[in-house]
């Protein structure tokens, strides 16, 4: 995938954001139910994480912390986006992050996942260098 002048690809963040959603969606549906709780959230936030890994590992990104930091950005952005278009039809009224006093929920919803996002890439830049001492 193409890379911009910061080492990031763009095409791959958004990919992977929006991958990301299934997660919101199976809250939706009602399929995490059928997870059960909290198995549920744990093992699909697990599945997400190393599909992450894989992908940044397997396109041999040369940023790999920076680029699923971003992926946490951007999947942050479409789940508050996703709620506020939802959840005035699901409940008949605004909630989520958006109805937070200060904009706090939104800002929490973002620096959680450019967290989860870094701390995934830093595992990955682990196993990107190990996989290529071991490929020499």
């Amino acid at each position: 995938m193409r890379t911009g002048s910061a080492g990031l690809s763009w095409p791959l963040i958004v990919l992977l954001g929006v991958f990301a959603l299934v997660r919101p969606v199976l809250n939706i549906t009602g399929g995490m139910d059928v997870l059960s709780r909290p198995v549920g959230p744990v093992l699909v936030t697990g599945v997400i994480s190393v599909v992450w890994l894989v992908a940044v590992v397997w396109w041999r990104s040369e940023r790999p912390v920076g680029t699923l930091a971003c992926a946490g950005l951007v999947y942050g952005v479409l789940a508050v986006a996703l709620s506020a278009v939802l959840s005035p039809i699901l409940h008949s009224e605004l909630t989520g992050p958006l109805v937070t006093p200060g904009g706090t929920g939104v800002v929490m919803v973002l620096l959680v996942n450019a967290c989860w996002g870094a701390v995934v890439g830093l595992v990955a830049s682990a196993v990107g260098s190990r996989l290529r001492r071991v490929g020499r």
